[in-house]
């Protein structure tokens, strides 16, 4: 297991809050900037437990197919897609996420 402090979860709201209107991010990415790419299930744990949803939009942060969460973290099945589709966001027929066009790129 990942040891975290308290300026992990800070640094990993830091990077959420810059993920643009109508981009996602996947877990694995928000770790990486975070500083440590391999902490991608503390980064699912860090937004399950999101002290701020208004500024830290946990929402855009999908996996790395580009799959929505189905946990109650963001109000029950069908709610993050809700969120991601009146951002922008676009989807697949599949229902994943078109990471091809809304994959926030951070170069």
């Amino acid at each position: 297991m990942t040891r975290t402090d308290g300026n992990t979860f800070k640094k990993i709201y830091d990077v959420v809050r810059r993920i643009p209107k109508g981009h996602v991010a996947t877990y694995s990415m928000v770790a990486a900037l975070a500083g440590n790419p391999r902490m991608s299930r503390v980064v699912g744990y860090a937004l399950h437990v999101n002290p701020d949803p208004a500024t830290i939009p946990c929402f855009r942060v999908v996996n790395r197919f580009g799959e929505c969460s189905v946990s109650f973290a963001f109000g029950g099945k069908g709610a993050q897609e809700a969120l991601l589709m009146e951002d922008g966001v676009v989807f697949l027929p599949d229902g994943r996420v078109d990471l091809e066009k809304c994959m926030w790129r951070t170069d």
